[in-house]
């Protein structure tokens, strides 16, 4: 069959996140994600305007793909269930390819379904009882602690990362963190995300 005239931004996208998830960020390029689309790297150019905009479309759809899809099972009502959905959510989306990690972080300010997100949460809070001023701190805090908790667990002191190798390397220079990094090992990652954003939760007073 002949190849398509033209390509949309979800192609696009699609095959960024290919060459993320086969190759890591930083094969991401014009050009290889032109390979990718079996495309020459100026044919690209027509579509996106420069690795700003290729980066955006990413996170647009490696979030949007779970945070913006129809819902098969009831959304919690109750704020405190609604901000523990929202966070594993967003767990669940960055999970799906850790490699888009740095990019959602860059940019979560201007991608649409992390915008949503935080209304979202914004709007659970004011549920929770909070007032403008308590809502934004609260965002900020919820928003620090998800995008720490993903570093940690798939870029930092997660078992098998580079800081973990160099802790446990050298026991006696750091024996509270080799003895918490060997309880990490044994650890369920969504049950220790789930303890520590309802420690957060606790913490900002919602109970």
């Amino acid at each position: 069959m002949p190849r398509p005239r033209s390509l949309t931004a979800q192609q696009i996208a699609t095959a960024a996140i290919t060459v993320i998830d086969r190759d890591g960020l930083a094969a991401l390029s014009m050009r290889t994600v032109a390979a990718e689309l079996d495309r020459r790297t100026m044919a690209l150019y027509r579509y996106v305007e420069d690795r700003e905009e290729l980066e955006c479309l990413v996170v647009e759809l490696a979030l949007g793909t779970v945070l913006d899809r129809p819902r098969t099972a009831p959304v919690p009502t109750a704020p405190r269930e609604r901000l523990i959905a929202l966070m594993e959510l967003m767990r669940e989306a960055v999970g799906a390819h850790p490699g888009v990690l740095p990019l959602a972080v860059r940019h979560h300010t201007g991608c649409l379904p992390a915008l949503r997100w935080a209304e979202h949460v914004l709007e659970a809070l004011g549920r929770a009882g909070l007032d403008g001023p308590g809502r934004r701190r609260a965002l900020q805090a919820l928003t620090s602690y998800v995008i720490g908790a993903l570093e940690l667990e798939h870029q930092g002191l997660a078992p098998g990362g580079a800081a973990s190798h160099a802790a446990l390397a050298a026991p006696d220079a750091f024996p509270l963190l080799t003895s918490s990094l060997a309880e990490q090992q044994q650890a369920d990652p969504g049950g220790e995300f789930l303890a520590g954003a309802e420690a957060v939760l606790r913490g900002l007073g919602i109970a």
